[in-house]
């Protein structure tokens, strides 16, 4: 399995042939002062498997202050993994829609996927002072 895309955006959307529309990535939010509540926003996921990778697939994604405690409930969402009789490979795309998040501190937050229980990877966002 291959993670081709784990970006944190404004907004996504997947179309009904898999096509995956990302709107606004990001990493960085700055503020005059915190805590902060950030609207709603969305986690765009594209993922790669292999044939012989098939079958039903349990995602966790987990949302991390720079301590390593939970900003908001782990996501649990479930999917097939089916490749075409001629393709060696299966693409899956996938759309989080994380609500308002408080964000309590200036710093490092990380957001990690599993997949069968087994980390794959991760992606940092950061919460910067606006300078003066």
């Amino acid at each position: 399995m291959q993670i081709e895309i784990f970006t944190l955006c404004d907004a996504a959307t997947k179309d009904g042939s898999g096509k995956l529309n990302i709107f606004g990535t990001f990493n960085i939010i700055t503020t005059k002062q915190v805590p902060i509540k950030y609207p709603p926003c969305s986690l765009a996921i594209k993922l790669r498997f292999e044939k012989t990778e098939e079958g039903n697939k349990i995602m966790k994604i987990n949302f991390l202050d720079t301590n390593g405690k939970p900003i908001l409930p782990a996501h649990d969402q479930t999917f097939i993994v089916r490749t075409l009789p001629e393709e060696p490979t299966a693409n899956i795309s996938l759309v989080v829609l994380i609500p308002q998040i408080k964000l309590k501190n200036f710093g490092e937050y990380s957001i990690n996927i599993a997949i069968d229980d087994c980390p794959v990877g991760s992606t940092l966002f950061y919460v910067r002072k606006v300078a003066s």
